[in-house]
């Protein structure tokens, strides 16, 4: 059950950090800055878990190769 959790929660921080580069790419503030919380919110529900989770997104996420 532990490894369902930890997936889902690597995943919706996945999608978090990729919502949160579109909406930076678009000009979308406020979907940046509501994307942004989302990720400090998994951020920290990873931390309160003992999962290991990159704290910043990787060079794809953010857009960069």
């Amino acid at each position: 059950m532990a490894a369902a959790f930890d997936e889902e929660l690597h995943e919706q921080l996945s999608q978090a950090r990729q919502a949160l580069r579109q909406a930076r790419e678009c000009g979308d503030d406020d979907g940046a800055h509501a994307y942004a919380g989302r990720e400090a919110s998994l951020l920290r529900i990873a931390a309160d878990h003992g999962i290991d989770v990159p704290h910043a997104a990787q060079p794809e996420e953010r857009g960069e190769s």
